[in-house]
């Protein structure tokens, strides 16, 4: 029997999963795509929002400011991309000062450090390619920007080098108390049954759907899309901080920032949908457009080399929900904007319910909390031809655009977590996510994929299980057709 099992790997179960991974304990991550960070965390802003939004007293403005302060360290010892460059919010009249104004007493209330209020010409001293149509601005030094997706993997393997059990593929059905009253679930899954103590739910935008199989109906998730469009690393120098809109009842509004990977990424828009769709539309994309530039006329969108869309959990209640919903079953649920921010807080608040709920903790000795990985391009010349001489797999690069090696490919594929699709090695080291976007080095990562793997070139799939790339051979030896 487990004591813990998390349902769910994106950044809320990963976060959790790190959290109790400190302690003696049998925990294991269920998650039903083939690799983590598979959901929202893949497809967001990329943002760790300073924490001036949420309403003072809510779990969001309590968990983001914590999250944040927690988030430089461990990206820092888990070798995890992070910049912090600050943010601002932009009001285009005196009739939108109010609401910035009002975003700062919110942050002063909610602990957020530093914060200024800025006119319009002291932000674009700061940001000479805002709108000249700035008043005022609301200036937040402790915003940041990460990588999400490597940011949840990060968490994951650590936890799984701590022990964590990692059961990916594997989708829960059906969840069964043992005994009424407590006494542990049986936990249904596609791979079979597991018995734990407690469950944590973090199902993302299916965490109703987990909810009601195991306690009456108490919430609702409506998904909201929001669409974006990644602009190459020419763009990636147009503004040096994150650039918010005032935001309104749907979400913080378009926005304008770095990446830590040197490209700018604009958006997204918010429409509700039905389930997980993340599709693109015109109207959706021609939205984002316009208007970013208000913010910044100068954006060039003909730099785009991605679209995307990401599907946000948002509910009914406006505000996380982490409670204990039936005995030993814990919801982590709702954790739209600001989740990723606060996600290292929300597994140390899940462990709080936890022992609250009666599982006792004892730390563990010997906790690894450290993580790198080779960066092949970032090494001075030296070290890089002493690590080819050690290891030429270092010395052929595969990815042209992002300069990534086979070696860093194979480093992941021998990780705590291999990847097993080629979105799975892009998300891990970078390859595809250059201009080309894939259009050289994809056929090379199949390669490396097959032959590590000891699969065929058929049965590699691009991302999510039946993603397929080739559907058969059209040629067969020197002389046929």
């Amino acid at each position: 029997m487990y004591d813990v099992l998390i349902i769910g790997c994106g950044i809320t179960g990963a976060a959790a999963a790190f959290q109790l991974s400190k302690y003696r304990l049998k925990v294991g991550i269920l998650e039903r795509e083939n690799d983590v960070a598979l959901g929202t965390t893949k497809a967001n802003s990329a943002i760790l929002h300073a924490g001036y939004d949420p309403e003072p007293g809510t779990l969001m403005a309590k968990l983001n400011v914590r999250g944040v302060e927690l988030a430089r360290e461990l990206c820092q010892k888990l070798d995890v991309p992070y910049h912090n460059c600050g943010s601002l919010v932009l009001a285009f009249s005196e009739e939108e000062r109010p609401a910035v104004e009002e975003l700062y007493r919110r942050g002063t209330a909610n602990g957020v450090p530093g914060l200024r209020l800025l006119t319009g010409d002291e932000a674009r001293a700061l940001e000479p390619n805002l709108s000249g149509e700035v008043v005022a601005a609301l200036h937040a030094p402790s915003a940041a920007i990460c990588s999400p997706w490597e940011y949840c993997l990060a968490l994951a393997e650590t936890a799984v080098k701590n022990g964590v059990e990692l059961h990916l593929n594997t989708a829960v059905t059906g969840l069964a108390q043992i005994q009424a009253g407590g006494g542990g679930w049986i936990v249904h899954t596609s791979q079979g049954d597991l018995e734990s103590r407690y469950v944590l739910n973090a199902a993302g935008v299916d965490a109703a759907i987990v909810h009601d199989l195991a306690a009456p109906h108490a919430f609702d998730i409506h998904p909201s899309r929001g669409q974006y469009y990644l602009l190459d690393k020419s763009e990636g120098g147009r503004v040096g901080r994150v650039i918010f809109q005032c935001p309104s009842k749907v979400g913080k509004g378009v926005l304008v920032a770095p990446t830590v990977h040197g490209n700018l990424i604009v958006g997204p828009d918010a429409e509700r949908v039905e389930g997980n769709d993340t599709a693109t539309t015109g109207d959706g994309l021609r939205f984002v457009r316009e208007t970013a530039r208000k913010s910044v006329p100068s954006v060039n969108f003909r730099e785009s080399i991605r679209n995307f869309a990401g599907v946000r959990a948002s509910t009914d209640r406006g505000d996380f929900i982490l409670e204990e919903s039936a005995p030993g079953f814990i919801d982590l649920a709702g954790i739209c904007s600001p989740g990723l921010s606060a996600a290292p807080a929300i597994g140390e608040y899940a462990v709080e319910l936890l022992q609250k709920a009666g599982l006792a903790l004892e730390r563990k000795d010997g906790f690894v909390c450290k993580r790198r990985r080779t960066r092949f391009k970032e090494l001075p010349p030296q070290e890089r031809g002493a690590l080819v001489e050690r290891e030429p797999a270092f010395g052929r690069v595969i990815c042209r655009c992002e300069t990534i090696t086979e070696g860093e490919i194979l480093e992941a594929l021998h990780g705590p977590i291999p990847p097993c699709s080629v979105d799975g090695v892009k998300r891990r080291v970078n390859a595809g996510m250059g201009r080309c976007q894939g259009g050289f080095c994809g056929p090379r990562v199949v390669d490396i994929l097959a032959r590590e793997l000891h699969k065929s070139p058929g049965e590699i799939v691009q991302d999510q299980a039946g993603s397929w790339l080739l559907d058969r051979e059209t040629k067969g030896g020197r002389g046929d057709v």
